[in-house]
């Protein structure tokens, strides 16, 4: 898998995690302690999420953190 298309997944992932719980982007983003811009960037797959990013988000929604790269 490419890392645009790791971006894009990832991206795709978090946001229908976040809209699944009914948050908005600001929510969440307080929630893991980021901007509400990061959060953004990473769901429209510009930015790719750190490690520990994907720890935070994986931690707050009580999954693996292998379920951002299945």
């Amino acid at each position: 898998m490419g890392i645009r298309k790791l971006r894009n997944t990832i991206g795709r992932k978090v946001k229908f995690l976040r809209l699944e719980k009914g948050l908005s982007q600001e929510k969440l983003a307080e929630y893991v302690n980021m901007s509400r811009e990061h959060i953004s960037c990473i769901e429209r797959g510009k930015n790719l999420a750190s490690i520990e990013t994907l720890y935070n988000l994986a931690d707050f929604f009580e999954i693996s953190i292998k379920y951002f790269f299945e």
